[in-house]
């Protein structure tokens, strides 16, 4: 028999998760394992990691009723996979570089031209003469990926069809590092995982990671982007909004299930633990707006709009 597909939480680990990342990762779970699928953890450490973080990431996803299957994974890891995919990619005349420095990035993006931050394509057209003065200079080149398409359509499970621009996407960072879009891209194909439930603030990258695994001759996912938790400003949650992660409620003398169970409250279930919620979890009835949270009143003011 066919081995099942996946779901998976990709934590970084450039910090404590916040009660926001734990829903997400309670989500992930109750998704994967309501279909069937195997669950997976990914440690994306390809960017900033703070020593000790992903340890306390892994105890805390425990600490909520979280359990993995296999061992967990780490980009750090699997270099070589991500440059056989940027090789493959170049082979086929779908990469150039990119000199663009980060100011001349944002003030391309914010142009009045083009789709709302997407890359115009600056140095798609450079001759050889250019790019050696460019590196002659001292500048380093990114990669980016020489993309045919400008918009692309997935489907999401809480959003139905979503369509958005797709650019000339970064493909390896100036400092040899791969990038984000192009990792996870892999990752998710290398690891059978075949749904994709995370916060929908990356839902506008989603078309463009869809986009890159049709050119890799890679399977796209299923998608389900859930909507995020905030604080009382409207915005992304943030260590400064109070006691917002596993640790500090532990301090407050509250226990990882009554976390879960505020968690729970604020996805519409009644349930002290994530087995609870498992067993009456149904993707339909999730609410498709953000969690309102006063992070020093989590167990006593939290709403849900």
């Amino acid at each position: 028999m066919p081995e099942p597909g996946a779901g998976r939480y990709a934590p970084s680990p450039s910090g404590d998760l916040h009660v926001g990342n734990l829903r997400t990762a309670l989500l992930a779970w109750a998704f994967a394992r309501s279909t069937g699928r195997r669950f997976l953890i990914r440690v994306e450490d390809l960017d900033r990691v703070r020593p000790g973080a992903e340890q306390r990431q892994l105890d805390d996803l425990a600490a909520i009723g979280l359990d993995w299957d296999g061992p967990v994974v780490r980009q750090s890891e699997r270099l070589p996979y991500y440059q056989a995919a940027i090789d493959r990619l170049t082979a086929a005349g779908l990469t150039y570089e990119c000199f663009c420095t980060r100011r001349e990035i944002q003030q391309a993006a914010t142009a009045p031209h083009g789709p709302l931050g997407a890359y115009p394509g600056t140095c798609r057209t450079l001759t050889e003469q250019a790019r050696t003065r460019f590196r002659d200079e001292g500048r380093r080149a990114a990669l980016r990926l020489r993309a045919a398409a400008t918009e692309f359509e997935i489907i999401d499970d809480l959003h139905g069809r979503y369509r958005a621009p797709v650019d000339d996407v970064v493909l390896r960072r100036g400092d040899g590092i791969p990038a984000y879009n192009l990792a996870v891209v892999v990752d998710d194909a290398a690891q059978g995982i075949d749904q994709v439930v995370r916060g929908d603030d990356l839902l506008p990258s989603t078309p463009r990671q869809a986009y890159l695994a049709t050119l890799l001759d890679l399977p796209v996912p299923h998608y389900a982007h859930v909507p995020l938790v905030l604080n009382t400003e409207g915005q992304r949650l943030a260590k400064r909004d109070g006691a917002v992660t596993l640790s500090d409620q532990l301090a407050l003398g509250n226990t990882p299930d009554q976390v879960v169970a505020a968690m729970a409250r604020s996805l519409g279930y009644a349930a002290t633990s994530s087995a609870e919620l498992l067993d009456s979890f149904d993707p339909a009835h999730l609410p498709r707006e953000p969690w309102i949270l006063d992070g020093n009143g989590l167990l006593q003011r939290s709403r849900c709009p």
